[in-house]
């Protein structure tokens, strides 16, 4: 690989120390600091040094003892009570600053439909035809009720001559309020359906624009696996069309036909009215307990759904080493344990649910009764007619009839609720380190001179283990270093702070002598060329991968990298040459294939820092 580093700033981390046996300088790290340093002669004269106990330790064919070959390599060094109190401090501070961003978003839950709402606002237009159809299809219930009441007063009071010419004309007004309000439900699911299309596809654009912007450590923590990221891309953003589609519609008519007809009752007989209102009222607090009660559930049920979508994910991106194992009885049952949690965590809320429900029911029966009681007592004082109690008792069957509607929308309410509540607290979350900004310096001749300064870091997931403990490391322009050590000291972290995948926890990481923190992030990372252990490929073509990210490649600068990575005979042999598709995550090539592509892939974008990470483990020697 020495070859690729010529002019360039390069970070080797290796297991095998044959590889980086010519490397400029060389570090050798345990548990998150230096050992010893020095070039590959100086290390290997040094006796009963780590590096030389190492070098003869992958030299000799004998199996050493995992344990024991640790023991040999480094001393156990206690930590002093200074570094557990720095932890304990630093462990605190990073709790309260979760706390207290979990309190501010809090108090913006309460405006959830009003920020829906503004998100809607470029549909205004439609939302607002659909409201004001709404608001006229509110009239339906009195309206019908009204005719209602006079048809049945024609049928008793009319005589015979006048009953067909006073029936078939409120039956003529009865048929073109139904053509009317035809039309006008039209226009309501019409409006509200495109406002509410409309919606979901900006919240899932949004949604995945701040899933990009998120630092690594979000995407490390278990409730943001990919499995949870797809459930509330995919199910989350449908549920809230919802709260504003189609079915928002209904609820404003809904709202808009009770609130008219208690108008109606009041002006005809309020004692009536008052005895279909103390039921309605019941219903609606029914209603929003339902909500509220759902909308818990739904964020419980979401918890669940994202580990068993997680588990999912990884047996069907794993399935040949499931297969191989014969573990599909296995990895069913852990499945279906997940979702049986379901189960236990709905059981008594769903008992609560078929109480509402039941009420739902059984209240539209109960107050006609009552209704007809104190009707008969109005009508025996001659306080009221036959016409107004047909009247009143009809609005009275529209009125709970539309909020029985609306009650039995509250399940897809309430998850509704929970879910643009999951979207706004992503939208309202502040990255530690924002990759879509576009603040910081651009450094003019950037020479990638690199420097550790007393660096300790702990990973935000594992806020106990300092990994690295007071690092220094010196790295000038053009050098080739190498990281060795044993497993888990922290030869991958230094790569990906270099990347600025996290920040240091303590110390300064400065590249050129200015603080890594204060460089434009996209422009640090172009500057940089990764090549991992386990290089990641996507579902492309072999010319697709090496050139991600870039436009307008000449397909010359393309074979010219590949060459480079030695890859480029293999491709020629290839019946569709740098057309061959690679499979997910390269997964018709094989590990040193993929290795030689991302090698190729770096090596186009002419990289000032060249960090391999076990680079060449799966190539053949």
């Amino acid at each position: 690989y020495y070859y690729y580093t010529i002019d360039r700033t390069t970070i080797v981390i290796a297991h095998r120390l044959t590889t980086i046996q010519n490397a400029d300088y060389i570090y050798v790290l345990d548990k998150g600091g230096v050992i010893e340093e020095g070039t590959h002669e100086i290390l290997l004269a040094k006796e009963g040094g780590i590096y030389q106990t190492m070098v003869k330790m992958q030299q000799s064919e004998k199996t050493i003892d995992t344990q024991d070959g640790l023991m040999n390599m480094a001393k156990v060094v206690a930590e002093d009570e200074e570094q557990i109190l720095e932890r304990i401090r630093l462990l605190s501070e990073s709790e309260a600053t979760d706390i207290n961003q979990r309190a501010s978003i809090s108090t913006r839950k309460q405006f959830v439909f009003v920020r829906l709402l503004k998100m809607n606002s470029p549909e205004w237009m439609f939302i607002f035809i659909g409201c004001l159809v709404c608001l006229l299809g509110g009239l339906r219930g009195p309206l019908y009720s009204i005719l209602f009441a006079k048809i049945i007063n024609e049928f008793n009071d009319c005589k015979y001559n006048d009953i067909r010419y006073r029936v078939l004309i409120t039956s003529g007004l009865l048929i073109v309020i139904g053509a009317v309000f035809m039309i006008l439900r039209f226009f309501q699911f019409v409006t509200f359906g495109i406002a509410g299309a409309k919606l979901v596809s900006r919240i899932r654009s949004k949604a995945f624009a701040c899933f990009l912007r998120q630092e690594v450590a979000y995407f490390d923590r278990p409730e943001n696996s990919s499995g949870a990221i797809c459930n509330q891309l995919s199910s989350n953003a449908a549920a809230i069309e919802d709260m504003a589609g189609t079915r928002l519609g209904v609820i404003c008519e809904s709202l808009s036909m009770s609130a008219f007809g208690f108008l109606l009752g009041l002006f005809y007989n309020w004692q009536l009215t008052m005895i279909i209102a103390i039921p309605f009222f019941i219903m609606l607090i029914a209603v929003v307990i339902d909500i509220r009660l759902s909308s818990w559930l739904k964020t419980q049920a979401d918890l669940i759904y994202s580990q068993a979508s997680t588990l999912a994910v990884e047996v069907i991106t794993n399935m040949r080493t499931v297969k191989q194992l014969s573990m599909e009885n296995e990895v069913l049952q852990q499945y279906s344990n997940m979702i049986d949690q379901i189960l236990i965590v709905f059981w008594r809320p769903e008992a609560l649910f078929a109480m509402v429900y039941g009420l739902y029911w059984t209240m539209s029966p109960l107050t006609l009764g009552l209704l007809y009681w104190r009707a008969l007592i109005l009508v025996e004082k001659n306080e009221l007619d036959m016409s107004d109690v047909v009247m009143i008792s009809a609005f009275g069957m529209f009125a709970l009839e539309a909020l029985k509607i609306v009650g039995m929308l509250g399940k897809r309410i309430g998850a509704s609720f929970a879910a643009a509540h999951a979207f706004f607290d992503l939208f309202d979350r502040i990255p530690t380190i924002d990759n879509g900004s576009n603040k910081g310096q651009e450094l003019t001749n950037f020479s990638g001179e690199t420097e550790f300064n007393q660096v300790k870091f702990m990973y935000p997931t594992r806020p106990a283990v300092l990994v690295l403990n007071k690092l220094q490391l010196s790295i000038k322009s053009g050098q080739r270093i190498a990281l060795v050590g044993a497993s888990g000291c922290g030869k991958s972290t230094i790569v990906q702070l270099l990347e600025r995948f996290y920040d240091v926890t303590n110390g300064q990481l400065t590249l050129d002598g200015v603080d890594i923190r204060q460089l434009n992030l996209q422009w640090l990372r172009s500057r940089l060329g990764v090549v991992s252990q386990e290089p990641v490929l996507f579902d492309l073509t072999i010319a697709e991968n090496i050139t991600y990210g870039l436009e307008n490649i000449p397909t010359d600068e393309i074979i010219l990298a590949a060459t480079k990575a030695n890859i480029h005979q293999f491709i020629q042999q290839l019946p569709q040459g740098y057309d061959t598709k690679v499979g997910v995550k390269g997964s018709f090539l094989s590990g040193g294939e993929k290795q030689r592509i991302a090698i190729a892939r770096v090596l186009i974008r002419r990289p000032k820092i060249l960090l391999l990470d076990e680079a060449t483990s799966a190539m053949d020697p």
